[in-house]
């Protein structure tokens, strides 16, 4: 078949399933085939797990006082995106031309923006002397989730460490803090009353009644 015999199918024709993948395989940005199973698919399947979380996150900020965060959300998900990309083209592969297109962050900026965007919503913040509880109202404890989820990606991500580039790996670790602080900073704008933990010798239970 040549490139004249391809014919440009309609948005109707086009099908979402390929059947690829029905052998328990599935090719990587460079073509290579891996099981599904492999590292890099367990990285890039819970980096899109995080992303969907932090988008009901956002679907629970809508129309809210803390609405303000949804940008830098919406931001953090395309680079997630990028993340994802970067994963999927180990740094040794032979096309290079593609492990360029997919080099994240070289200079460090996102993390820096990160760490910029971290200090911004930690002024006013409550002080605690003990651990918060995930909770602080819907969109909070929404992203408490998806900040357990970012600490899972990171660990996804160890094994990839030399295929990757380090500034990939440092901006997860980074993001669940931001996650951590914005989940605090949605709490206060909304009038939450964040749950902290007390120790068992401090505290009256259903267990202790």
């Amino acid at each position: 078949m040549s490139e004249h015999d391809i014919q440009i199918k309609s948005p109707d024709e086009v099908k979402m399933y390929t059947r690829t993948g029905d052998k328990g395989a599935s090719a990587i940005f460079t073509g290579e085939r891996r099981p599904k199973d492999d590292a890099v698919f367990e990285a890039l399947g819970t980096s899109d797990e995080l992303s969907s979380m932090i988008g009901l996150a956002i679907a629970h900020l809508e129309d809210t006082t803390a609405n303000s965060l949804i940008p830098r959300l919406e931001i953090i998900q395309c680079l997630l995106q990028d993340v994802g990309s970067n994963i999927a083209t180990p740094v040794g592969s032979k096309s290079q031309a593609k492990v360029k297109r997919t080099r994240f962050d070289a200079d460090g900026h996102y993390c820096t923006k990160l760490e910029t965007w971290i200090d911004e919503l930690s002024e006013g913040l409550p002080v605690h002397r003990s651990f918060i509880l995930p909770s602080g109202g819907l969109a909070a404890s929404t992203l408490h989730v998806a900040r357990t989820i970012c600490r899972r990606a990171e660990r996804s991500l160890v094994p990839l460490m030399e295929d990757i580039d380090k500034e990939a790996f440092i901006f997860v670790n980074r993001l669940s803090d931001f996650l951590f602080i914005a989940a605090r900073w949605v709490a206060m704008k909304q009038g939450v009353t964040e749950k902290i933990y007390v120790h068992h010798q401090g505290r009256v239970t259903e267990f202790d009644k």
